[in-house]
């Protein structure tokens, strides 16, 4: 990635974690650049719009226009438009946590995440990457929709480094564990990637994408309505699966 655009988006995200206006040497020092670079990316987001010098030697701090850019294209995101209403809806159904990835290669990043009324939950943060795929349900899912060729290059090459006690270091325990998500339709982590926490995954093709929704929790909340929630989830893929569309009728 270019130099220039890894320094803007540091930038942005400094503000973020910060929450307070700093002025050019606290960015310096912040994100251990030279000075002379940091002047140069803040006097650009400056003449653009995007921060703003709250007084003389106050410091500087983001205006709204990052929001509205942000909202403007989230109110137009295709993927949102199709699915934040139903995976709502599923998070109010089950009562836990609910994320929307999508996968891309062997990589699969966060796009939408909902969080339960409980205090006590299990979160993802939109732009990070699903960790682990031998250990986490989303992972499985991913794994779950590669083909059998690639899946088999990925036991060959990989390495099962365990998170707890409970997650799975056999390949051959692994290659009997994404095959029964396959033919459940959903795939199951109990423990494997946090320790008692539960999340099941299934997944839905659109636009030639893979997409995984995961619903995350407690153990002690998931398990007595797994069953409930796997039918439920499984459901929310289906309507979503573009794949599953009638072909349009031509004029």
């Amino acid at each position: 990635m270019s130099k220039i655009v890894e320094r803007t988006l540091d930038f942005i995200e400094l503000f973020a974690r910060e929450r307070k206006p700093l002025s050019l040497s606290e960015i310096s020092r912040l994100l251990d650049i030279p000075f002379s670079s940091c002047h140069d990316v803040l006097q650009a987001l400056n003449a653009r719009g995007y921060v703003y010098e709250i007084g003389p030697r106050a410091g500087f701090y983001p205006t709204t226009l990052l929001l509205n850019l942000a909202t403007a294209i989230t109110q137009h995101d295709p993927i949102v438009q199709r699915a934040e209403i139903l995976l709502k809806k599923l998070r109010d159904d089950v009562d836990e946590s609910v994320s929307l990835a999508i996968a891309a290669g062997m990589k699969a990043t966060y796009l939408l995440v909902f969080e339960p009324a409980h205090f006590l939950r299990f979160m993802v943060t939109v732009g990070s990457e699903v960790r682990s795929l031998h250990a986490t349900s989303a992972g499985k899912a991913l794994l779950g929709s590669l083909t059998q060729e690639k899946f088999d290059d990925y036991l060959k090459s990989t390495k099962l480094t365990p998170l707890t006690g409970k997650s799975i270091a056999s390949k051959a325990r692994l290659r009997a564990d994404i095959e029964a998500g396959r033919r459940r339709g959903w795939f199951l982590n109990r423990g494997e990637s946090v320790k008692d926490g539960t999340t099941l995954s299934s997944s839905f093709a659109w636009n030639g994408a893979t997409y995984i929704v995961t619903i995350a929790g407690p153990s002690t909340r998931v398990e007595p309505k797994l069953q409930r929630a796997a039918a439920r989830l499984m459901a929310v893929c289906r309507r979503l699966d573009g794949s599953r569309l009638p072909a349009r009728k031509s004029a």
